[in-house]
């Protein structure tokens, strides 16, 4: 089924010209050759289909391939072509060396789509395909999540209203009121609280007065809502705005405000899920406050979890796509990579690793640098999943490596400076400083790593030689130049060659924190180990909260560091490889249900803006053929 592409034109045309010039695959083609069941297949067209978790139970036995982690460098503003990486090294594994394999990413926010980013599909002849849907709409995941996560703010401010004019008897008759024969009854999430206050009795009419009331009433202290709505457009005017303020509110308002969709800890939960079981109770146990005795307030006491999981029930499922060269995808769900994890699904890496076999190779891709995505992939996604990878890429750019050494800046949609374009080796050996202590923090969780230098064309054969003679000296298994982004997976063939090598060697994985530390010996371990700082200085917010989270149980949480991307360090003006700078953390948040603590260092845009000229300038539809056309 894989395929090598031909009429590689020399002059690369846009991706969207590239990917509409691609015969895709029938899904079920793609399926059938990948070992997938037709009952285990859920068509959504022609060209992409959800897969059955059952597929997991059905190779329980078989073993698993070889797991593979994609990461990065500090990237630039630009990005240093990851995905298109990840994409291109699958072509060449399973189009140009015979290898069964699967490539598992992350679906794309309409918000950058749309922005100055663009899509996530690859680039060039690397790309999933096609890439129209699978940066727009896909299967409906996070239109999913945005339905769940606003369906549980809704519920929150209603709560609040309710019980602001009612007193505990009223709220008790409203929540289990009476039948015709006079008799009462708990739904199922109502059980759930009543477990949790210790009450185990099933009859309403049963509970004492005390009882009713503790049921009753969340009383819930506004100032501690960390819930907000969720939309999947860039929209600055949203970022804070204020509810309430119609006449039927009775003065009931509230400041509150929109996150980008992908930064709803519904898309965390998803991605950190391992079936439809888990993810119900993952739902249920996210914090949205705490009431005024300091107790934490779930979506189970609010009564909305259940409704939740019907809304989500469908996410949990895979999406099946494919590359430009017919190597199967696994496309599911995106989380936030600042303030999650910024990971793919554990259930997409699982079934991959079951399909391929022994014999196989699984490519997930981690967001951002190896100090962010990786870190996170290490000690969070895999302490969920069980899943111990055997191998890691790493993806560098030469102008990444420049600008770390001191280049200027750069822009998106702005010209690079000459010495991006010119040979300048002093300026990238300096810069190779972030490159070499990237692969420490690889190589420091037991696992050999490749270093794929990503070629644009002003790189010169001599600054690439100087960049792997580097990696190599500071412990990467192999440094290879790699041209997937021009020539598809031939131009991935010497680095898959590599990954393969490199995945012959032994593997020590292990983790980089124990969760029995407390809360901040686990942000002082990756503040020192993985950015290179000499402490940390915590705000009175952030003191307060690691009292209070110590004192509600969360401290044995893994941590899940909210920082910028475009430095090692807390500063995006820090580059190359800092050290000795003291990291601020301002505020610490709580993801229970998705399963770890967030620390703010700095300040975070969970809701991005528009630029004056944004991408949707570019997008648009050929009425005549129906053909969309300026996606990029």
């Amino acid at each position: 089924m894989p395929h090598k592409l031909k009429n590689i034109l020399t002059r690369v045309p846009s991706d969207i010209e590239i990917a509409q010039a691609a015969t895709p695959i029938p899904i079920d083609q793609i399926a059938t050759e990948a070992g997938i069941l037709p009952e285990e297949l859920d068509l959504y067209g022609k060209t992409k289909a959800k897969v059955h978790l059952s597929i997991r139970d059905r190779l329980k036995n078989s073993p698993n391939g070889k797991y593979i982690v994609v990461t990065a460098i500090t990237p630039t503003p630009l990005g240093e072509g990851k995905t298109t990486t990840t994409v291109g090294l699958s072509q060449a594994l399973g189009a140009h060396l015979g290898k069964r394999v699967f490539t598992c990413i992350r679906q794309p926010s309409q918000g950058p789509t749309f922005g100055i980013k663009g899509g996530a599909a690859g680039g060039g002849y690397s790309q999933i395909i096609p890439m129209e849907e699978f940066n727009l709409h896909l299967t409906g995941d996070i239109h999913a999540i945005i339905a769940a996560n606003n369906l549980l703010a809704a519920a929150i401010d209603a709560r609040m209203f309710h019980e602001q004019s009612a007193d505990d008897t009223q709220m008790f008759e409203r929540l289990c009121p009476p039948g015709k024969d006079g008799s009462r009854k708990f739904s199922p999430v109502m059980l759930r609280r009543l477990r949790k206050l210790g009450i185990s009795k099933t009859d309403p009419n049963e509970l004492t007065p005390e009882e009713r009331s503790r049921f009753a009433r969340l009383d819930i202290d506004p100032d501690s809502i960390t819930w907000r709505r969720v939309f999947d457009t860039n929209d600055r005017m949203l970022r804070e705005i204020t509810i309430g303020q119609g006449p039927e509110e009775k003065g009931f308002t509230r400041v509150t405000g929109f996150d980008i969709a992908v930064a709803s800890e519904i898309m965390a939960v998803l991605a950190l899920a391992t079936d439809l079981n888990d993810m119900r109770d993952r739902l249920g146990r996210m914090v949205i406050g705490s009431n005024k005795a300091g107790e934490p307030i779930t979506a189970d006491d609010i009564g909305a979890s259940g409704a939740l999981t019907v809304l989500m029930k469908d996410t949990v499922m895979p999406n099946l796509m494919q590359t430009i060269e017919g190597t199967p995808a696994f496309v599911h769900a995106g989380p936030f990579a600042n303030i999650a994890h910024g990971n793919s699904s554990i259930v997409a890496d699982q079934i991959a690793l079951k399909l391929v076999g022994s014999d196989g190779y699984v490519l997930t891709e981690a967001g951002f640098g190896a100090d962010m995505g990786f870190e996170k992939f290490c000690n969070i996604k895999c302490r969920y999943s069980g899943l111990k990878p055997d191998g890691a890429v790493l993806v560098a750019t030469i102008r990444a490596l420049k600008m770390h050494g001191g280049g200027a800046k750069v822009v998106a949609g702005k010209p690079l400076a000459n010495e991006y374009t010119q040979e300048n080796l002093d300026l990238l050996e300096k810069g190779c400083a972030n490159l070499l202590r990237l692969i420490a923090n690889v190589r420091s969780f037991g696992i050999p790593v490749v270093v794929a230098v990503n070629r644009f064309k002003d790189d010169t054969d001599n600054e690439v030689a100087l960049v792997r003679r580097l990696a190599i000296a500071a412990g990467a298994a192999d440094a290879v130049v790699s041209n997937h982004w021009a020539e598809g997976g031939a131009g991935a063939v010497e680095l898959g060659k590599a990954v393969i090598a490199a995945c012959e060697k032994k593997s020590d994985f292990h983790f980089l924190y124990s969760l029995d530390l407390s809360i901040k010996q686990k942000i002082e371990k990756i503040v020192k180990d993985m950015y290179g700082g000499a402490g940390v200085e915590y705000s009175p917010e952030a003191e307060k909260k690691v009292e209070l989270y110590t004192r509600q149980g969360f401290d044995k949480l893994p941590i899940c560091m909210a920082k910028t991307q475009y430095s090692l360090s807390h500063d995006p003006n820090l580059k190359g490889a800092p050290s000795g700078f003291t990291v601020p953390v301002r505020d610490i948040r709580a993801s229970v249900g998705a399963g770890f603590l967030y620390p703010l260092l700095g300040t975070m845009a969970t809701m991005p803006g528009l630029s004056t000229r944004p991408g949707y300038y570019d997008v648009d539809l050929d009425t005549a053929t129906g053909r969309i056309i300026g996606l990029s």
